[in-house]
């Protein structure tokens, strides 16, 4: 059923000086779905995300614009895009949502029970690590406190990082390899990495006592775009990066064809060497260990509920690194 705000077409010209906005839960239910649309990349992409149409998601946007006299996206044949008005209301919702967060979480701390949207990052493939206290830490936080929704991404670090710096995550699981200014930094675990061939490659059957490190600086080697190690050119040069990823998948599919030698964490390849397909060269000389941290938002406010994911990690917030 059409409404009067959607027959209304185009939000209406920004007057010089506009009433201040007073939500309502209407509002609110508008600013979610708006949210969910930004963070899913389109009009499209949401619909799996709230459970509606494509035409309930349409007119629902339309009612937020003209409810707020501004015109929040442009969508059509060029796609989906994010107006400088769009983005202010985004960032905003985000900090709104985040407050509504932290009062629940507040008055349910009082109450001695956590509820609420608990939004983790962490990167890819290192659910094969047995240093990574993560799963455990989520296991005790559900049996402590059942009504906490996770909401767990993982992706690649800058990812991570972004999604802790923009609010939509309270927090990340991340390899350290230089500190930003935005973050508090909490340790975890360290993660053990080796140099690695595939079957197929001319390094796979030559004995370890055999391969020097000049050796290994003579064979391509696969380019971790964000894992920086200074240790890594003992063994490659950066001439020799001529194939690069940014996950570690990506980097064992480029060592896999045998064309590449590569970095990759000892408890990833464990399986693939097991299967006969991968080896480790030198490992007794070659081992890069890479810090993982608990990372947070720094100078925020610490929720109930992030004060309880850090204990379940043990993790001291009063001691950063």
């Amino acid at each position: 059923m059409e409404t009067p705000l959607s027959n209304s077409g185009n939000p209406p010209p920004k007057p010089t000086q506009r009433a201040p906005l007073a939500l309502s839960g209407l509002d609110f239910k508008l600013l979610k779905v708006f949210k969910a649309v930004v963070e899913a990349g389109g009009f499209s992409a949401a619909q799996n995300e709230l459970n509606v149409g494509l035409a309930a998601i349409s007119k629902q946007i339309s009612d937020l614009e003209i409810r707020i006299g501004m015109r929040l996206c442009t969508r059509g044949r060029e796609g989906f895009h994010l107006t400088e008005e769009g983005r202010l209301v985004y960032q905003a919702s985000i900090d709104l949502f985040a407050s509504v967060d932290n009062f629940r979480d507040r008055l349910s701390s009082a109450q001695n029970e956590l509820i609420g949207d608990l939004g983790v990052g962490v990167i890819d493939n290192t659910i094969t690590d047995p240093n990574s206290p993560l799963v455990a830490a989520l296991k005790r936080l559900n049996d402590q406190s059942p009504k906490v929704r996770f909401q767990l991404q993982a992706s690649q670090l800058d990812e991570v990082e972004r999604g802790v710096v923009e609010g939509r995550l309270v927090a990340g699981i991340v390899p350290v390899y230089q500190k930003r200014e935005e973050f508090d930094y909490y340790a975890l675990y360290e993660e053990r990495s080796q140099v690695y061939c595939a079957l197929g490659h001319p390094l796979f059957e030559v004995p370890d006592a055999e391969i020097s490190s000049q050796m290994l600086k003579d064979h391509e080697c696969v380019n971790h775009r964000y894992a920086i190690h200074r240790d890594k050119l003992n063994f490659a040069r950066y001439d020799s990066f001529s194939a690069s990823a940014t996950q570690v998948e990506a980097v064992a599919l480029l060592v896999k064809t045998g064309r590449f030698i590569g970095f990759l964490p000892q408890h990833y390849a464990a399986t693939l060497v097991a299967q006969g397909q991968f080896r480790a060269l030198r490992p007794e000389l070659i081992n890069i260990v890479t810090p993982f941290n608990l990372i947070l938002r720094h100078n925020t406010v610490r929720s109930p509920l992030v004060k309880a994911f850090a204990q379940a990690l043990g993790v001291d917030l009063k001691a950063p690194i």
